[in-house]
């Protein structure tokens, strides 16, 4: 999410201008997709050539008509409020929750309540406009009518133009609604590089056609609803307003007043005129941001120093510079010698690579980052969920991985091991970049804490109940839990020969003394409380809803995978092209940190992919804007990862047999030299 409060020289000088730009095309695009709009409302199917000749229907007199201006005016607002939105509310890294309730509770955020009640707002002003432009029946809400009684003239209510007005507000919810559940402000870049105007003209096709079909299943949705409950906003407008009732015009809450050609046309294709107005400000928002950038590798001056790809590439708050500096050092390292040979020069006076250095370090921190949440991740669905101990788990850890993690980042960028127990489920709504709190993640992102947050869910992020006898090393809900055995933590020690590590004061908690006995009152507490989580978790509807998605956890374990498939095809084409170009050998000393991380992470991913549902391919959708190309990640980070070893051990060959690297590894990397991978 992008955040105004963020002061970063990228987003003053690229994005804010890239999605001012983006806002000026959609602006410039009205006027085109108003008259086509014109020209389809007076579509008559029984007089062709009139529709086509006639001079009622002239696209030039009416797209002059003060009317059709005066709506122009107003849908040039309605785009610059959905052009600022999209600037609000974008991400790069997803929010997947994990269950339906966390779903609702994102839904029922109050952030997102406003959201989509703005939507609902500018879907009625958008009807406004288009029944306006339509004229007829649908111009006016109230319509002057002959009383049957008294046979006076009054004012009565247009139901035509109130059913479009209400259609409008429901598209609009509908719009805000599948934001969230479709991740429709997800910002997601092409594998393939297209400049602008061939990616637009690419994508106008497929916009088109979702807006077609999406005005299509809301139109039938609105209609049903309108169907049972349309009489209750009809009466309190037309009590509010004082606006009677014709009651010789047939009632559209009814089968003979839905069943209206006519009606339902005009409301499909002003469904599809205004999803087709927001979808397009949606598409060109994306192709402008995610527009390529290039960084300077190094700079003359100090003062531009923040501005180059070592120091650009190490950022943490502006999330989308991090990421389109990841994807410049992807691109150099395949189609500019120039860059490359800065990347691998040495600094002047001194003779350090320092610029290999910073860009090799953040790689391969970013590559250790993911290899540890993995083996967490796996370790957690082990133990059944439950968090093992420090002393535990990195015992019970296999010597490879764990030496390879830490021996394949010293040097360059060793990431301290943590002092808690690592909880892989918190990253399903943690980036790897940005964190859980980041303002560029914060309005999709499910806050564990809020009321609409479930106990599988707290879990899930390794917060648990201190009170609940439930929580820690539990298998079954009906299984205590065993106390610590302290004594293990000694004698794991002695036997691995290593000297006795203090415990951490949280981690094994102190005995209670015998007098410390809870009350009457709070052990009858408890057990109310436990009877209720019993019943509760009988139930199907709350079975239903705080039940696991299949494939979340996994698709949100690989939610910013983007980032770490741009670092290795950055760090192999580099380190490829350094067998020919290096000149100083600074790759050289670098080369057995590179080979042993990126065989730790491939042992991590498959082990990972013989995980339930790991290597299960997602449901394609029919059509919809929202990207979901996150869902597949996995497998592209699995296909980066084998095609930048075999692209090192392609070019060194039998060089990599004198790099001092494990047995182990050297194994695994002989099967692609053999190309049995």
């Amino acid at each position: 999410m992008f955040s105004l409060k963020q002061n970063s020289w990228f987003i003053r000088k690229v994005v804010i201008w890239r999605a001012v730009a983006s806002i000026a095309w959609s602006v410039l695009l009205l006027p085109v997709t108003t008259a086509v709009f014109v020209l389809l409302s007076r579509f008559s199917l029984f007089h062709p050539i009139q529709w086509i000749s006639g001079e009622e229907t002239n696209c030039t007199s009416l797209l002059m008509a003060s009317s059709t201006i005066f709506s122009l005016v107003v849908l040039c607002g309605v785009v610059l409020i959905t052009g600022f939105f999209n600037l609000e509310f974008y991400t790069l890294v997803p929010s997947i929750p994990c269950s339906r309730m966390a779903l609702l509770g994102t839904v029922l955020h109050p952030r997102q309540c406003v959201h989509s009640l703005v939507y609902c707002t500018m879907g009625m002003l958008v009807m406004w406009c288009a029944s306006v432009t339509i004229g007829g029946r649908y111009s006016t809400l109230g319509t002057p009518c002959r009383q049957s009684e008294s046979g006076e003239v009054a004012t009565c209510l247009n139901e035509y133009h109130l059913f479009i007005l209400l259609a409008g507000a429901f598209m609009g919810y509908s719009h805000s609604f599948l934001g969230v559940v479709q991740n429709m402000y997800y910002v997601s870049f092409q594998p393939i590089q297209q400049y602008k105007y061939p990616r637009f003209k690419g994508c106008l096709l497929m916009v088109v056609k979702c807006s077609v079909v999406q005005a299509l299943y809301s139109a039938r949705n609105f209609a049903a609803l309108y169907f049972f409950f349309g009489y209750i906003p009809k009466t309190w407008i037309s009590s509010t307003l004082n606006l009677q009732i014709d009651s010789s015009l047939q009632s559209l809450d009814s089968l003979t007043g839905l069943l209206d050609f006519s009606l339902l046309y005009h409301l499909s294709i002003s469904g599809t005129f205004l999803y087709l107005t927001w979808y397009l400000t949606v598409l060109l928002f994306r192709i402008y941001v995610t527009e390529a950038y290039s960084f300077p590798v190094q700079s003359t001056f100090t003062e531009d120093a923040e501005q180059c790809l070592p120091k650009v590439l190490t950022e943490k708050t502006t999330l989308v510079m991090k990421f389109l500096a990841l994807q410049d050092l992807a691109l150099l390292s395949q189609h500019s010698l120039s860059r490359r040979l800065e990347v691998f020069s040495l600094s002047q006076p001194g003779g350090h690579p320092h610029n290999w250095n910073a860009i090799s370090g953040e790689c391969l921190s970013l590559l250790s980052e993911l290899t540890q949440r993995l083996v967490a991740h796996q370790d957690a669905v082990a133990s059944n969920g439950r968090v093992k101990s420090p002393s535990a788990s990195s015992d019970t850890r296999s010597a490879s991985s764990s030496s390879s993690v830490v021996s394949g980042t010293e040097g360059i960028a060793e990431t301290p091991r943590p002092s808690v127990p690592l909880r892989t489920p918190g990253s399903v709504f943690k980036s790897s970049v940005g964190g859980a709190n980041s303002a560029l993640t914060a309005p999709f992102t499910p806050d564990v804490n809020s009321p609409f947050s479930s106990p599988a869910l707290r879990r899930l992020v390794g917060q648990q109940d201190p009170q609940s006898p439930w929580s820690g090393a539990v298998q079954s809900p009906h299984i205590m839990r065993r106390g610590p055995k302290l004594w293990s933590a000694s004698t794991e020690s002695q036997s691995n020969g290593s000297p006795l590590a203090s415990p951490a004061p949280a981690s094994v908690p102190s005995p209670p003394a015998a007098n410390q006995k809870p009350s009457f009152l709070a052990q009858w507490l408890q057990n109310r409380r436990e009877q209720v989580k019993s019943f509760l978790a009988k139930r199907v509807l709350i079975v239903y809803l705080f039940n696991k998605l299949p494939e979340a956890s996994s698709q949100a374990l690989f939610a910013d995978s983007q980032a770490h498939i741009w670092a290795l095809q950055g760090l192999s084409h580099l380190v490829a092209a350094s067998f020919s170009e290096d000149q100083f050998g600074v790759v050289q000393t670098t080369l057995p940190n590179i080979l042993s991380s990126l065989v730790v992470l491939l042992e991590a991913v498959d082990r990972h992919f013989k995980l339930p549902h790991a290597s299960s391919k997602p449901v394609r959708t029919i059509c919809s804007m929202g990207d979901s190309t996150y869902k597949t990640l996995r497998f592209a980070l699995r296909a980066a990862l084998k095609t930048a070893i075999y692209k090192i051990t392609t070019t060194f060959g039998e060089h990599l047999n004198a790099v001092n690297i494990s047995t182990e590894h050297r194994k695994r990397l002989q099967q692609f030299l053999e190309f049995k991978e």
